[in-house]
């Protein structure tokens, strides 16, 4: 009977120890695992930072001598991968160059021609009526050009892409080093404006890529504002004309809804 407290008091020690143990490891098994978690890489695209457009807003114009340098940037570059079937070099005459300019640009280009007397296709200078088309005779020579991507016709790409001219703003001027951690898929590049932050589409623009005939200097940021220009006005072409039809318009309805007060006031002074 003596005994029997001092093993009770044992129990209890030994249970307060297999207590401690078992605290000590559950506290090793958190720490462990703060040490273990990595910070998650994100894939989804960046947001579309905001970008000031002279042609935003209700009484937005294009920058016309933007608009042109923005051309000079897709026919030294853009035009290698990508077609704007939608537009003719007949059309360019809508950013301010004259007949003999457009005649000069169309003819410096080859599109296909007539068959030869021996079936073979041939190729002539292009006329203010040919389109800009792709330089791929076919989608499946662009695809085995491109790691299996048909670079997309830029008719109306700032119109239809998710962001807008922002984005292809942001998006060319925005490749770099990938973050650590994140993998990048062979054949392709870092960018957060793409999805999945990055894209098969090599970095188009570099600093002086592009030579200006009017001498500016044609930084990255400068190169791509031009060229996201050219591809607003090829969207929407005819913006300016309906901001003006748009602007007479409201101040007809004004001068419509002024002269309804004076004669509604004039038929009731009558009254009264």
């Amino acid at each position: 009977m003596v005994d029997a407290p001092r093993t009770n008091a044992a129990r209890r020690g030994g249970g307060d120890a297999m207590s401690r143990l078992h605290g000590l490891a559950a506290a090793l098994a958190v720490l462990g695992g703060v040490s273990g978690v990595r910070a998650e890489v994100p894939t989804t695209r960046a947001p579309t930072p905001a970008h000031v457009w002279s042609f935003d807003g209700p009484m937005g114009r294009f920058d016309m001598a933007s608009v042109q340098r923005g051309y000079a940037v897709y026919n030294q570059v853009c035009s290698a991968c990508h077609g704007m079937a939608a537009v003719t070099y007949g059309d360019l005459a809508g950013i301010g160059l004259n007949e003999a300019q457009v005649r000069q640009i169309a003819a410096s280009h080859k599109v296909p021609g007539p068959l030869d007397d021996d079936g073979h296709p041939t190729r002539r200078p292009a006329t203010p009526n040919d389109h800009l088309l792709s330089p791929f005779p076919n989608p499946q020579a662009a695809m085995r050009a491109n790691s299996g991507v048909v670079p997309p016709d830029q008719s109306r790409l700032a119109m239809v892409f998710p962001g807008g001219p922002s984005r292809i703003y942001a998006l060319l001027t925005s490749y770099g080093p990938a973050p650590a951690g994140m993998t990048i898929a062979p054949g392709h590049a870092y960018n957060p404006y793409f999805d999945g932050r990055q894209t098969a589409m090599p970095q188009p623009l570099r600093d002086h890529q592009v030579t200006y005939a009017d001498g500016t200097d044609a930084t990255l940021a400068r190169e791509a504002e031009d060229v996201t220009n050219f591809l607003a006005w090829a969207a929407w072409p005819h913006l300016a004309e309906r901001h003006r039809i748009g602007a007479r318009i409201v101040l007809y309805l004004v001068f419509l809804f002024v002269l309804t007060i004076l004669l509604k006031r004039k038929v009731w002074s009558h009254v009264h």
